[in-house]
C-alpha cells in the first residue's frame, strides 16, 4: 500500500486523572477557572496585558530569511503584534495556544491561523510517536479537520503533567484565591449598601410610645422640617430631644483586607506585586525590580523560542531589549560604560549604537575640534631694557 493511501491510526485521548475525579464530583465548582471570567478580574487583566504586550513587543528574529518573513507576517486578518499578542495572552490565561501552519505544496509556510483551545482536541498516537490534532475551523469551507499532524500546528506551553504535550492553565493555581475575592467583592459592596450613615437621633421623652409605623413617619417629618427650615435651627419641643450622632465606618479596612489576592495572582505569573499595584517592596529599588521582571519574560520567551525552533527548524531567538528598553537609555548607557573604561572605542560605540537603532545609520561624522592658538605678543626693539653697563657708558 503506498504510503500516501494509508489511514491515520486512531489516536489515544490526552487527559489527566483530575478530570475523572472532577466527572465523579461534579459538585468541584472550583476546579476550573474559566479564561472570559478571569479578565474580568482587573489584576488577572493587568498582568496578562503586560506580559502578552511586552513580549508582543519584542522581536522574534530567525536565522533563516523564509522563516524570519513568517514571523514578520504571520496572518492575512490582522497585524503582527496583534496575532502575536493573542498568542501569548492565550498562553497566559490556557497554558497553551494553538496556530495552524497553512503551507503550500512545497512546504512553505503561507499563513498561520490563531485557533481557540476549544477548537483543538490533540490525540497521543497508538505507538507514541507523535500527536495528532482534531481540528474545528470557523469556515464553512474548511469544517472539522481530522489527525491534523502535529507538524502543521504552532502548539506552545508552559508548565505541563504529561511530558509536554498539553499546558497547564495558570488560572487552576487561582481558583480558591477568585473565589474568595469573588466572595470578598460581594461582602464588600454589601457592607456599603447596607451602612448607616445616621445624621442623628431623635428621642421621644416622658414615656412615649409609638409604633414602628409612626416613629418613620416622625422620622419624615423631622427631616422635612430640617429642609424647610433651610438648614436653620432645630424647634423641638418639651417631649423630644435631637442628640447628633457619628458612626466611624470600618468599610476601608474590610477592602485592605482583600488586597492580598493581588499578591497571589502575581506570584502565580511570577513577576512582583508592583505590576498590579505599582507599589510591591518599597525597599527594592526600580533597576532589581526591572532585573526580575525581565527574568520573568525570560522564562516565557524560552518556551516560546522552543516550540518555533522545533517546528520552522530554524534558530530562532526573541529579543526583548525593545520591550524592556523602549527608549534605549540603559543601552546606550551601558555602551558609554564600556567605552570608558576602554572595552570599546569610539568608533565601536557608534557602531553598536547604530545598529540598534539609537543613533541614525546615515548620522554624519563628528567633527574634529579646532585647536585654538594662544596670541603671541611681539617686543619692539626700543621696548628693550638697556644692557647692563650703558650707564658707565654714558657717564663716561
Amino acid at each position: 500500500m503506498p504510503l500516501f493511501n494509508q489511514k491515520a491510526s486512531p489516536g489515544l485521548a490526552i487527559a489527566d486523572d483530575t478530570d475523572i475525579l472532577h466527572f465523579l464530583n461534579p459538585d468541584n465548582s472550583d476546579k476550573y477557572v474559566d479564561a472570559r471570567t478571569a479578565l474580568k478580574n482587573s489584576d488577572i487583566y493587568s498582568i496578562v496585558f503586560q506580559l502578552s504586550a511586552d513580549l508582543a513587543n519584542g522581536k522574534l528574529q530567525a536565522n533563516m530569511p523564509r522563516a524570519q518573513g513568517i514571523l514578520n507576517n504571520p496572518t492575512q486578518t490582522s497585524n503582527a503584534h496583534a496575532f502575536w499578542q493573542s498568542m501569548y495572552a492565550q498562553l497566559l490565561l490556557g497554558g497553551e495556544c494553538f496556530a495552524y501552519r497553512w503551507r503550500n505544496q512545497n512546504g512553505t509556510d503561507m499563513t498561520w491561523e490563531y485557533l481557540r483551545p476549544s477548537q483543538v482536541t490533540p490525540f497521543l498516537l497508538e505507538n507514541g510517536s507523535g500527536l495528532i490534532y482534531n481540528i474545528n475551523f470557523d469556515e464553512p469551507e474548511v469544517g472539522v479537520m481530522e489527525a491534523a499532524p502535529q507538524s502543521d500546528l504552532i502548539h506552545i506551553r508552559l508548565l505541563s503533567q504529561n511530558g509536554g504535550k498539553t499546558g497547564i492553565s495558570p488560572l487552576s493555581a487561582l481558583a480558591n484565591e477568585l473565589q474568595i475575592k469573588d466572595q470578598s467583592n460581594k461582602l464588600t459592596l454589601s457592607a456599603l449598601g447596607r451602612s448607616i450613615l445616621a445624621p442623628g437621633i431623635l428621642s421621644i421623652k416622658h414615656g412615649g410610645l409609638l409604633s414602628d409605623k409612626d416613629k418613620a413617619s416622625r422620622s419624615r417629618k423631622f427631616m422635612k422640617q430640617t429642609s424647610d427650615s433651610k438648614n436653620g435651627p432645630i424647634v423641638l419641643d418639651d417631649l423630644e430631644e435631637y442628640t447628633p450622632l457619628e458612626i466611624k465606618s470600618n468599610v476601608a479596612q474590610l477592602l485592605n483586607q482583600v488586597t492580598w489576592t493581588s499578591a497571589q495572582i502575581a506570584k502565580v505569573y511570577g513577576v512582583s506585586d508592583s505590576v498590579i499595584n505599582g507599589q510591591g517592596d518599597q525597599q527594592s529599588s526600580i533597576q532589581m525590580m526591572g532585573n526580575a521582571y525581565i527574568k520573568s519574560l525570560s522564562r516565557y520567551a524560552k518556551a516560546i523560542t522552543s516550540e518555533l525552533n522545533n517546528k520552522l527548524s530554524a534558530d530562532i531567538a526573541l529579543d526583548l531589549r525593545s520591550a524592556i528598553d523602549p527608549l534605549g537609555d540603559e543601552y546606550a548607557s551601558t555602551i558609554a560604560n564600556l567605552q570608558k573604561n576602554g572595552t570599546l572605542g569610539a568608533n565601536q560605540a557608534s557602531w553598536l549604537l547604530q545598529q540598534a537603532g539609537y543613533l541614525p545609520i546615515d548620522m554624519p561624522e563628528k567633527e574634529q575640534s579646532k585647536v585654538q592658538v594662544q596670541p603671541v605678543q611681539m617686543i619692539s626693539s626700543d621696548d628693550k631694557q638697556p644692557a647692563e653697563g650703558g650707564d658707565d657708558d654714558e657717564n663716561n
